[in-house]
């Protein structure tokens, strides 16, 4: 099998990475530096919930053809996306998903989690949980997830797990090619202002039910965009989306009573019925200029939006139910990713806001394919420096992988993992993709948490290293001055026991 997934690659300056502050100073004006809110972990050490609410063909090939898909090494030339089953499938597509949903993520696996020391979790979502927002005529995909989804964050706030929402799936689609959009496509058209409008009312939604549904008291931070495509010229727009998506939360917070820093209080207290009163108080007293023409029409649209969900959800909204909350932070993918001058998100920060670096070694680009040229380039890398320089912290890997382009040792994968977290912690910490493949994969043994615990490449303590000093050979060091003698890595291969199995 092929994966068609791909992630954009960046070969860094070899200096040596130096140990970055976690916290930066208080946003209170656009573009200033901001530390977390209470709610943010102190340091990440988390997984992604992948193919969960935003299917991945590739992670679950068995299941995947059970439900009406196929696999191909081509997303374009067969049934490889949520889209394309639901186009297929449109009488019953929703009873297919409803079982994929409430299997793939259970109880077992909140309760796995934190056995494991999980303390996050990264749960990728399509704009299509927000349904109003679905073009049914034109656009196809499965209804009913917004309740999974609610179910999902009531037993991760009860384990006490902190939740990113991230916005993986976009309408057009951010990224050609590629299944992790939902719809596979050469020509990507979130970048015009009918979808950023579109992502706009799904971010004022989320953000709403984030702060006022008790189910999803575990969210601190929503996800602007995962993995825009990656050239700057041809994401027209991409910038001031990114300050209207910072304005959209933060006008949502100042209407629902969250302290938002420079905003006069508004008089009366917030339901249902006052939402457009309290929207004009608010233009009329705007001091950080939020409400733009898109951010105010968003928020109009929102407020039908929100009432949509509330039914499907048995809701009653209590609006006093945000009295308690910390400011949501806004996160993004940091500047690296994009090449060909791109907008620097953290012109955008209005409030606390954290970003997100992605990086893997298995999809090429990055270092030569053995293993002296991943841990000797993986070890030098100055990428969270460079994202301090450039105003992107605090910053997490929001994913990486055990996966190489080699046929890897046990002992190299424990090398591996090591080296990976000890880097990837340096600032807000590491979320891995992905907390579980299905058990019969084979790329399980590099891509799942759960089995790279039970092999005894991941320690179970996720803070904590097999060898604390695993770079320490390769720092600043190329292979030919290096000393060849091999140190015996304190990891050895364990016995698969299926205890995480799906």
């Amino acid at each position: 099998m092929v994966l068609t997934r791909e992630y954009g690659k960046r070969e860094s300056p070899m200096q040596l990475l130096l140990v970055l502050s976690f916290l930066s100073f208080l946003r209170i004006t656009p573009g200033a530096h901001a530390a977390p809110p209470s709610n943010f972990p102190s340091k990440i050490y988390g997984v992604n919930l992948g193919s969960w609410l935003v299917l991945e063909p590739w992670m679950l090939p068995n299941e995947w053809v059970t439900m009406g898909g196929e696999q191909c090494d081509d997303c374009l030339t067969c049934i490889s996306t949520e889209f394309a089953l639901a186009a297929t499938y449109p009488d019953d597509v929703d009873e297919r998903f409803a079982v994929h949903w409430s299997t793939w993520f259970t109880q077992d696996d909140v309760n796995n989690l934190q056995d494991a020391g999980i303390n996050a979790v990264r749960i990728p979502l399509g704009y299509w949980i927000v349904e109003p927002l679905v073009n049914r005529v034109i656009e196809h995909y499965p209804r009913g997830g917004i309740k999974y989804l609610a179910n999902g964050l009531d037993m991760l706030r009860e384990a006490g797990i902190q939740v990113i929402l991230d916005h993986h799936a976009l309408p057009g689609v951010q990224s050609a090619n590629q299944s992790f959009a939902g719809n596979c496509t050469l020509t990507p058209q979130f970048y015009t202002d009918y979808n950023y409008g579109r992502t706009l009312v799904w971010t004022a939604v989320m953000t709403f039910i984030s702060h006022l549904h008790p189910q999803f008291g575990s969210v601190f931070s929503i996800e602007a965009t995962n993995e825009p495509t990656m050239n700057a010229t041809q994401t027209p727009g991409f910038g001031d989306f990114q300050k209207n998506f910072v304005r959209t939360v933060r006008a949502v917070e100042w209407l629902i009573g969250v302290d938002v820093p420079g905003c006069p209080a508004l008089e009366g207290t917030p339901n249902a019925k006052n939402l457009y009163e309290r929207l004009a108080q608010a233009c009329a007293t705007d001091t950080l200029g939020l409400f733009t023409p898109p951010v105010t029409e968003a928020l109009n649209t929102s407020f039908h939006t929100l009432r949509y969900i509330a039914r499907e959800l048995e809701w009653k909204i209590d609006f006093t139910a945000c009295q308690e909350r910390q400011p949501i932070t806004t996160n993004f993918m940091d500047i690296l990713w994009q090449d060909d001058d791109p907008p620097n998100p953290s012109d955008a920060a209005i409030g606390p806001q954290a970003y997100d670096h992605h990086l893997y070694y298995s999809f090429g680009g990055v270092a030569a394919a053995n293993p002296e040229a991943y841990l000797q380039n993986l070890c030098n890398r100055n990428d969270t420096q460079q994202d301090v320089v450039d105003g992107n912290a605090p910053v997490w890997y929001g994913e990486f992988s055990l996966a190489t382009e080699f046929n890897a040792t046990d002992e190299f994968l424990c090398k591996w993992a090591d080296a990976q977290k000890l880097i990837y912690s340096q600032n807000a910490g590491w979320l891995f993709w992905s907390f579980k493949l299905e058990s019969t994969n084979p790329l399980a043994r590099q891509w799942s948490y759960f089995e790279g615990l039970e092999r005894g490449y991941l320690t179970q303590d996720p803070s904590q290293l097999h060898d604390p000093d695993v770079c320490v050979p390769y720092k600043n060091s190329t292979a030919s001055k290096r000393d060849s003698t091999v140190r015996k890595h304190p990891c050895g291969a364990h016995k698969h026991s299926n205890r995480f199995a799906h």
